[in-house]
């Protein structure tokens, strides 16, 4: 029988194994052992993840069917489809790690589990499909191409196809825009309008400053995350800087500039009040959110249903077809 000691050893030498595949920037495989505060951040940060991107589905596919024209609808329906595969990757994901997918859907309808705060805004016209894409997507590349390379492989691995599909939403964004900013006075207007509305919750999507971040250290000291949120917000406005001149359109920050010294911009105040009371369940649009989705769920149950009732009736074929053959 194993004594105490020995036992003691044991998780001694898997926490200097899983220290040194840290350290080594090698990778964490689901048979691996983990600390149980590792799991528990990968299972909270990659459920909020897996969330964000079905929730996200809604303020998009409203405006499938108003989309100005067939190419637009296709494209539109095309990208939700996108974020539906993105959240069953990384459902599928975060399964490795011991939890049930209809554990994380619980948690998600009972409001429980985090998801963006970005999706509680409302897409009050057409312009604001192209802002999602170009400020929505754009800082959800900047902060998921570094976690293709996350220490816990199954989310690296899942974060690959995402990005890339992530890009083609961003340049559709840009181009929706950039048609808009070529168009009538009333056009320009709107997506200067969209982007006023959608530039400052897209700021906030990189989490709070990193000194009121409670989790952005520990991520970082186990290679889960790459950044801190403040590099990674300072990444996002060196990239939009150069491409909202090429749009014609202008960011409403009145004091956005170029600190020479620090070798990057300066950004005026950001309300982090907004971002606590979206979090907290009081923006505009989360009790719709919820709402939906878990009418959606309920609709769904017929589907779940049928798929369990196929899949007993052929493990029972299979076990009949064995038993046959065995005898």
């Amino acid at each position: 029988m194993e004594t105490t000691t020995e036992a003691g050893a044991e998780a001694n030498t898997e926490a200097a194994r899983f220290d040194e595949l840290i350290a080594a920037d090698d990778r964490i495989e689901p048979r691996d052992w983990m600390p149980d505060d590792y799991r528990r951040t990968l299972i909270r940060q990659m459920s909020q993840h897996a969330h964000s991107e079905i929730i996200g589905m809604q303020p998009e596919a409203n405006w499938i069917s108003r989309a100005p024209s067939l190419k637009r609808k296709a494209i539109l329906m095309a990208k939700v489809q996108d974020e539906a595969g993105h959240g069953l990757y990384l459902y599928s994901a975060t399964e490795t790690l011991g939890v049930t997918r209809d554990e994380l859907t619980e948690q998600l309808l009972a409001g429980k589990a985090k998801y963006s705060s970005i999706f509680n805004y409302p897409t009050l016209s057409w312009a604001d499909i192209g802002a999602i894409g170009w400020l929505v997507d754009g800082a959800a590349i900047c902060n998921q191409v570094p976690l293709c390379r996350c220490s816990y492989a199954p989310y690296g691995r899942a974060m690959v196809r995402i990005c890339k599909e992530e890009s083609f939403h961003q340049r559709q964004g840009f181009e929706i825009l950039l048609t808009l900013m070529r168009g009538t006075p009333e056009q320009q207007r709107m997506a200067q309008d969209a982007v006023d509305r959608w530039y400052w919750p897209s700021l906030m999507m990189f989490g709070p400053p990193d000194a009121d971040s409670p989790n952005s250290a520990r991520s970082m000291g186990w290679k889960i995350k790459r950044f801190s949120n403040d590099e990674l917000r300072q990444r996002f406005v060196a990239m939009l800087v150069p491409q909202a001149e090429a749009l014609g359109v202008t960011l409403p920050d009145p004091d956005l500039r170029w600190n020479e010294q620090r070798q990057a911009y300066d950004l005026g105040p950001i309300d982090w009040s907004e971002l606590q009371e979206v979090i907290a369940g009081r923006g505009p649009c989360n009790a719709q959110r919820l709402q939906r989705r878990r009418e959606a769920h309920e609709d769904g149950a017929w589907v779940r249903e049928a798929a369990a009732a196929y899949a007993a009736k052929q493990a029972a074929s299979r076990a009949a077809a064995t038993a046959e053959a065995v005898a």
